[in-house]
């Protein structure tokens, strides 16, 4: 095989492009660099709706371009956080076509997962724009730019839905992205494994106040399968914060099984009572599980509010978790759930088949040129 030309090793940024671009970019870089540049203007683009969010793309390529002394010309079709139709381009970029030939790969990596993710994030917040959401995205993504990429995501997606009257996103769960959301460290307070160590619900609780006594106090309630009944026994425990509304019971239920004292039976009663309109009309398998089924669902939430509000708690906040992506959004909407914080990371696309993005060539020296198929493109190139 022929040698493949490398960059200076020297230089670290150089050496990670030349690492992880395709082979056939770098060639091609060779090619241009032998007979001659040519200015040219790429088209970025995904094949469905999205919510731009270019930033971290944008970011990067114009790290390279101070390292190389490009002189790129960018044109934002669509403004962060602004909604982009199927095969629309966000951005063309302009400039030397040796100098970008080998970083499309690593662009399109920035961009596809980022904007489909925004989107997830925006169609949740409006699906319940009364509830606040905190993106939990850390534990499900393959490693620190994912989890960097899908956290800035969650943000642009709650910003779009903030814009149209939503709470949106208010923050997440780790302190390395909390910037995204105005904050300088993430939010939360236990985990199931806090719980098994003291032995109880409550224990785990009065642990927490005690090490941390002036931050509010959210207590996952399903440890033991007790949900009403230990959320019930923390509120008691801590009467002042729980009216202060510094108190909150987090819903977790795992899908194999029902909340306390909830069968199908009493689920359907619970939604009959509160939603009967959300319960009489056609529901796929999955709405139906969300609305009456296993786990965190509809019945589970009015069961949860229900029982706090009989006990004279009714300041205690309900927090959910597990599942909450778009679907369940809308079902929990319908149902007009009474959550106050829904804690999720299913903003993350389940099909990552839609996040590819793609780039084309449009113009090669100012003149419009593109492959037989993408000629939609030289519209916005235009002008």
């Amino acid at each position: 095989m022929d040698a493949i030309p490398q960059n200076p090793p020297g230089n670290p940024l150089e050496a990670d492009i030349a690492a992880r671009t395709d082979v056939y970019f770098k060639r091609t870089k060779a090619v241009v660099q032998r007979f001659g540049d040519a200015r040219v203007t790429y088209a970025l683009f995904l094949r469905r709706p999205v919510v731009s969010a270019p930033r971290l793309m944008l970011d990067w390529l114009n790290a390279v371009a101070a390292e190389r002394g490009l002189d790129l010309d960018v044109k934002l079709m669509h403004e962060e956080g602004t909604w982009v139709g199927a095969g629309d381009p966000i951005l063309y970029i302009t400039g030397s076509f040796a100098g970008l030939a080998d970083l499309e790969t690593l662009l399109l990596q920035k961009l596809g997962a980022a904007c489909v993710a925004a989107h997830n994030a925006y169609q949740m917040c409006l699906e319940l724009p009364q509830v606040e959401f905190l993106a939990m995205e850390a534990r499900h993504c393959a490693g620190a730019e994912m989890q960097e990429i899908m956290a800035y995501a969650s943000s642009i997606g709650g910003k779009a839905a903030k814009a149209e009257g939503a709470r949106g996103f208010v923050g997440n769960a780790n302190d390395a992205t909390a910037h995204y959301y105005g904050a300088l460290r993430g939010l939360g307070t236990m985990p199931h494994a806090l719980i098994g160590y003291a032995g109880s619900t409550l224990r785990a609780a009065e642990m927490f106040h005690e090490t941390f006594p002036d931050s509010n106090l959210t207590v996952l309630t399903d440890y033991f399968g007790r949900e009403v009944t230990d959320g019930l026994e923390v509120c008691r425990r801590f009467p002042e914060i729980a009216a202060e509304g510094r108190l909150a019971v987090r819903l977790d239920t795992h899908g194999g099984r029902f909340l306390e004292g909830l069968d199908p039976q009493t689920s359907y009663a619970v939604i009959e009572r509160h939603a009967p309109g959300a319960i009489r009309r056609y529901r796929s398998e999955s709405e139906l599980r969300h609305l009456v089924g296993t786990g965190v669902s509809a019945a589970a939430i009015w069961r949860m509010r229900d029982a706090l509000d009989e006990a004279g708690f009714p300041k205690v906040r309900i927090i959910a978790s597990s599942g909450f992506g778009v679907s369940k959004c809308r079902v929990m909407a319908e149902a007009r759930a009474p959550i106050d914080t829904i804690g999720t990371g299913s903003f993350i696309p389940d099909s990552w088949g839609e996040t590819y993005a793609t780039a084309d060539i449009v113009a090669y020296d100012g003149e419009p040129r593109v492959k037989v198929g993408r000629e939609f493109l030289l519209r916005g190139a235009q002008g």
